[in-house]
């Protein structure tokens, strides 16, 4: 499907939980957040249910997120079902890691292609202190698992914060010289816990950028989404920017989203939202029907750096 802007909407992606097992200090609030019900939230049947509807209307690709998707019971199989709908071609994951070396194995036997690990330092001691409670080493022995059953390509997502990790630039730049991975560079939004410290904490990738040399740009396509990418020589893996803040990627968005407690979302940065979960559960109104009404209602682009406003949820209620 098209949507009022001519941009094919051909993505979604599904958060299946708000909860999340690290309580990164610039997503979530130390104490963590209200947790919704087991009533609040959608089961699998009805995000397979929704997930269905999509891909009949012409999706082909879906994310599941989170929160931290691998902390909900029966995600393996849930992916097992949604890896047999006919239509769709991609089925991928965001994880903060922490579970990859326990479901890895199992994730890529139920079909799913490929992962996200949402990563921002390669220090112990920093790594538990921006996640509060996490063990990097666990994270590291799960990517390599990964990257060994097949699950590939492996993307490193990196939000990159001023007096925070922007000092570990080269260090994962030397991470990708010897691991076939990719690093994704990704500048901080002003989102939940981050409105408070954007602005003293925020980095442009031109920054970034400019640290890096001997940075080689590779073609631009639909298949690389929203990052631009760079090789370097000798390097096994390859480098990629984010910019949501300094050059948003709007006019190529492609993508809707399915909250954990049934919201279809047409864009991360806007507070609208369109109730399906209330159409399965009453079945008042066609679910494909909403889904066209979510693509329609897709904003031209985001007005982040106008306003320095967005979304009053968390990024782990709407899903990363």
């Amino acid at each position: 499907m098209k949507d009022k802007w001519l941009r094919d909407i051909e993505y979604l992606r599904v958060s299946v939980t708000d909860r999340c097992n690290l309580r990164c200090f610039y997503c979530m609030p130390d104490e963590g957040v209200s947790k919704l019900s087991h009533d609040e939230i959608l089961s699998f049947e009805e995000c397979y249910k929704v997930i269905k509807a999509a891909v009949e209307l012409g999706i082909k690709k879906v994310r599941i997120t989170g929160g931290e998707p691998l902390v909900r019971l029966g995600i393996v199989d849930f992916i097992s079902k949604i890896a047999k709908l006919p239509g769709l071609e991609d089925i991928a994951m965001t994880t903060n890691g922490m579970l990859l070396e326990k479901y890895a194995e199992d994730l890529k036997k139920a079909g799913l292609k490929r992962l996200n690990i949402s990563l921002d330092t390669l220090k112990e001691e920093k790594f538990y202190q921006i996640t509060r409670k996490g063990d990097l080493n666990q994270v590291l022995r799960g990517i390599e698992l990964a990257e060994k059953v097949g699950l590939f390509p492996i993307k490193i997502n990196t939000v990159i914060m001023k007096g925070i990790n922007d000092d570990e630039i080269q260090d994962f730049i030397n991470f990708i010289m010897e691991k076939p991975y990719e690093v994704r560079f990704i500048e901080l939004m002003p989102m939940g816990e981050a409105q408070d410290i954007e602005k003293e904490r925020f980095i442009s990738n031109k920054e970034v950028m400019s640290t890096i040399p001997g940075l080689i740009p590779m073609i631009k396509s639909d298949e690389l989404g929203p990052a631009n990418y760079y090789q370097l020589l000798g390097a096994k893996g390859k480098v990629g920017f984010i910019s949501p803040m300094s050059n948003h990627f709007c006019k190529s968005c492609n993508r809707i989203r399915l909250t954990a407690d049934g919201k279809l979302r047409p864009c991360l940065h806007s507070n609208f939202e369109i109730d399906i979960k209330e159409a399965i559960r009453n079945h008042n109104k066609d679910i494909k029907e909403l889904i066209r009404d979510a693509i329609l209602a897709k904003p031209e682009r985001h007005y982040l750096n106008e306003k320095r406003e967005s979304s009053i949820r968390n990024m782990n209620q709407i899903g990363g």
